[in-house]
């Protein structure tokens, strides 16, 4: 009996360490990617993981040239009171900075600037630029992780798990049916436990039965219900072009690019001519450096060296974002210039991304809730919309104060014929 309790205890601390071992190695490398996110997310904007300048100077082997990592750790968290406390190295950073404070990151926990100093001091190896030359070179695209591995997976480690428990069971049982003198009991195969645990539990058997059975009708109909549409689109462009650099950080009206956005049924695709107005004089980005406006040069013909047009021009590709079916009608004269609607609405903030993403939906639905709720002024410089108003006004001012307002779908905006042929 001792050496089958033994056995027993030998299994379950198998077990147990397994599951120890399984935690430990799942968390262990979080700490370099959550480094990578914090950085992306509080300290790229104003620095690089390299030499290079940005806003502030390039993090590259600031390990060094800082007393400590607790020092950085302070610095990066409150700067303002490391300069209060009179520190030498500090004062001598914002004399360098010519006086311009870094932001303050009071929020950060002790194991997120733990996590961000590795980071620093850790970058990842610089990938080589691909060659500017060529305008059907592509667009660096950032890895993802691949959610169909994840899933496996994760499978396999439920698989694993559930055995172990199961032979665990198994187990237990047997020192338990030692115990009060009965006969060890022989290990069922997987299939077959679960056909005596099946005729055991009917009533849960039909309920998982139709679990299963509406969980699969209501994949298959939101699966349906998805096709075309394509919100989160984000698809990776011949030219890194960077909607935050240029609308954002820079401030550019989106119409000076998208000039016909105002007069036409189409924002229009700028043309190269429209980006060299301002790269004639700028050859160097912030995050890409040369490599991406030479391949707008490369695009228009331009030599940087001689400052004229000597090569042959060519079509950039760029991949279209946002696509609505061709039975749709839309016209962004419509909604920008009559509507007074912003490209937000449509498009999302677009002065915060790197690559233009599709923000919305673009579904029907999506359309009609929008004319249901958006409110049309009075547009006193249009006098048929400013007559059509007054008599809608006078219509509906016997309902409730919520209804009176005249929305675009009063103004027959959510007819069949107005979006479709």
């Amino acid at each position: 009996m001792d050496t089958t309790n033994n056995k027993q205890r030998k299994q379950i601390s198998a077990v147990f360490s397994f599951l120890f071992l399984s935690i430990i190695f799942s968390i262990q490398p979080l700490s370099a990617q959550d480094g990578a996110k914090l950085f992306k997310q509080n300290c790229a904007v104003c620095h690089t993981i390299t030499s290079q300048k940005l806003v502030g100077p390039g993090l590259a082997g600031v390990a060094a040239r800082v007393p400590n990592d607790a020092w950085l750790m302070k610095w990066i968290k409150n700067n303002q009171e490391v300069l209060k406390s009179g520190d030498a190295y500090a004062k001598k950073i914002l004399a360098e900075s010519n006086g311009m404070q870094m932001t303050v990151f009071a929020d950060l926990k002790d194991e997120e600037l733990k996590a961000l100093v590795t980071y620093i001091k850790n970058p990842p190896k610089e990938v080589a630029p691909m060659p500017a030359a060529g305008a059907g070179a592509a667009a660096p695209v950032e890895k993802t992780v691949n959610p169909l591995a994840i899933l496996l997976g994760v499978i396999a480690f439920l698989v694993i798990l559930v055995a172990i428990l199961r032979g665990l069971s198994h187990s237990l049982k047997n020192i338990k049916r030692e115990k009060e003198g009965l006969p060890e009991q022989a290990k069922l195969t997987a299939w077959a436990e679960l056909k005596v645990w099946m005729g055991n539990h009917k009533r849960t058997m039909v309920l998982i039965i139709l679990y299963i059975v509406g969980g699969f009708l209501a994949a298959s109909w939101d699966g349906m219900m998805g096709i075309g549409v394509y919100q989160g689109y984000n698809p990776s462009q011949p030219i890194a072009f960077s909607h935050k650099i240029h609308a954002g950080d820079n401030a550019i009206n989106c119409q000076y690019c998208h000039s016909g956005v105002e007069r036409s049924k189409t924002a229009g695709i700028p043309a190269v001519n429209v980006c060299m107005n301002c790269h004639k004089g700028i050859s160097k980005g912030p995050i890409t450096g040369t490599t991406e406006i030479a391949k707008i040069y490369d695009a228009a013909g331009w030599d940087p060296e001689k400052g004229a047009y000597t090569k042959p021009q060519k079509p950039i590709k760029w991949v279209k974002v946002h696509n609505l079916q061709d039975f749709v009608f839309f016209s962004h004269q419509q909604h920008v210039k009559v509507g007074k609607q912003d490209c937000a609405t449509c498009h999302g903030d677009l002065t915060k991304m790197t690559t233009a993403t599709q923000m919305q939906p673009l579904t029907m639905k999506w359309c009609v809730d929008c004319h249901r709720k958006t409110e049309v002024p009075g547009m006193k410089d249009n006098p048929y919309y400013e007559s059509l108003h007054k008599k809608l006004s006078e219509k509906f001012k016997n309902l409730p104060k919520d209804e009176q307002v005249i929305t675009v779908a009063k103004m027959g905006g959510i007819e069949c014929g107005k979006c479709h042929y």
